[in-house]
């Protein structure tokens, strides 16, 4: 009979080869959603370090959001953010996730993102390019081995 250790070690070990990214729209424009959807697509790839959206939090290691943090959305960020196992990497992209960009000082909106869980990586832009998606996923996918190698 094999231990419940040692299968948490042999998933772990094809874990780090193939993280799945859950996307949270916390309220934004849909900008960076569109260069998000365009940084998976095949002309960017990102298949190829094996992360692929997947539709539920419970089976990610990464999340990724955009947009502000809206009143409405607040408490489905949170309980997105608790549903997902743990070790989790939490990339924000676009600059409405860390300033709020044209939703500044807006009533319903509660930026920054990092106020309300940790952000591990920062993407830059309104809206950020694919190939900074990717390079945020890649610093992700560090981030995320590392947390996965305190585990063991």
């Amino acid at each position: 009979m094999i231990s419940l250790n040692t299968i948490c070690k042999i998933c772990r070990k094809f874990i780090k080869r193939s993280p799945w990214i859950f996307h949270i729209n916390t309220g934004s424009c849909n900008g960076c959603d569109i260069e998000l959807v365009a940084a998976l697509t095949p002309r960017y790839d990102a298949e190829r370090f094996g992360a692929i959206l997947v539709g539920s939090p419970r089976h990610a290691d990464i999340l990724a959001i955009t947009g502000p943090v809206t009143e409405q959305q607040r408490e489905r960020l949170m309980r997105i953010y608790q549903q997902t196992p743990d070790p989790k990497v939490v990339i924000a992209i676009g600059t409405c996730t860390m300033a709020g960009s044209v939703f500044f000082e807006s009533p319903v909106t509660r930026a920054p993102l990092d106020k309300h869980i940790p952000v591990d990586v920062f993407v830059p832009g309104c809206p950020p390019r694919p190939e900074a998606i990717l390079d945020g996923i890649i610093k992700a996918l560090q981030i995320y081995e590392r947390k996965l190698a305190k585990q063991e």
